[in-house]
């Protein structure tokens, strides 16, 4: 009798193309963006404050994790039960948190209380589709015990 796995391998062996799509699409922004965020920050004149090398850091290394997040998804090249929907999520939540963070400070510096609702709104959106990726994964899964 076969497994569950060995169903599974022989119904689907590769990713939809639209998964590949958007493995595709995040790679190639998280490069691009990279890119272009490391030769502004290269042809940027010195000396630049601490906080701009600091923003620009942070902004490079979340490039070049979405790149990364897309990199492996093509990778995989088989069906992950959702993970990768889980993973983006959490990438999703840490990238609006620390814009929240960032807008707040800068709400602060500014005066401008509008930037406080931005970042939270942010935050909330992300952490719902991350709970729906959680809830489908755990479906997923659910469903492939109940097959073995």
């Amino acid at each position: 009798m076969n497994s569950p796995d060995d169903i599974i391998a022989r119904l689907s062996p590769v990713l939809s193309p639209w998964r590949r799509v958007g493995g595709l699409t995040a790679l190639i922004a998280g490069l691009a963006g990279a890119v272009a965020l490391g030769a502004l920050w290269l042809t940027e004149p010195e000396p630049l404050p601490d906080r701009l090398h600091l923003g620009f850091g942070l902004l490079l290394a979340l490039c070049l994790v979405w790149a990364g997040y897309g990199g492996w998804v093509l990778a995989r090249r088989t069906p992950m039960f959702a993970l990768d929907r889980v993973v983006a999520g959490w990438l999703a939540v840490a990238a609006s948190t620390l814009t929240a963070v960032f807008l707040a400070v800068v709400g602060v510096v500014r005066d401008t209380p509008v930037l406080f609702v931005v970042g939270p709104l942010c935050v909330a959106v992300a952490a719902v589709v991350t709970f729906l990726a959680h809830r489908r994964r755990n479906a997923l899964l659910r469903r492939k015990a109940e097959l073995s």
